[in-house]
């Protein structure tokens, strides 16, 4: 009769150790940790795409050095979406803009638009703008407004040129 009276006795212990580590540890049940087994790290994911309007609060104008802003503004990924903003045409805006992409870094430095792509006109960059992403990994995009002959990209200052980078990984833990 001992022997069952001191096996209860141990039960009866273990049962309050065990109430008084739970009464300690609230939530050791619920997951957070405590739990076995213990909860896994999502792991590494992609760091979400971005929306970057090109020259800031500056938006898209002539005499604002966009090739500095690009550089303090990178790096630039996949994915990422430039913003161009622009006031259309109107009486009060003699000097409307576009965007442009040039094929070659030379083309590029020589402002020569008989090589580039129109990709806005003049009205496109109005209201929220024009939207152009970076779709293809560790391209070089060369980018200028395209009016006045040229001039604009030439001597304004409204060209710059990125690479798209694959986009990087954050740790999820």
């Amino acid at each position: 009769m001992a022997m069952k009276f001191g096996g209860a006795m141990v039960l009866v212990v273990i049962a309050s150790v065990m109430m008084g580590a739970s009464m300690a540890n609230p939530g050791w049940n619920d997951n957070n940790g405590y739990a076995w087994p213990p909860k896994q790290a999502k792991g590494p994911t992609e760091v979400p795409p971005k929306k970057i309007i090109v020259g800031g609060s500056e938006n898209w104008h002539f005499g604002f050095d966009y090739s500095t802003w690009a550089h303090k503004s990178g790096p630039f990924y996949v994915n990422d979406t430039l913003v161009f903003k622009y006031d259309p045409p109107s009486d009060n805006n003699t000097h409307p803009h576009s965007v442009y992409v040039f094929p070659s870094f030379w083309s590029y430095m020589k402002c020569d638009l008989q090589r580039a792509t129109m990709l806005a006109n003049v009205s496109d960059g109005a209201g929220d703008g024009f939207e152009f992403t970076l779709s293809q990994k560790w391209k070089f995009y060369f980018f200028a407004c395209g009016q006045s002959g040229g001039f604009h990209c030439s001597t304004g200052k409204m060209r710059f040129s990125v690479v798209s980078l694959p986009r990087p990984w954050k740790w999820q833990g």
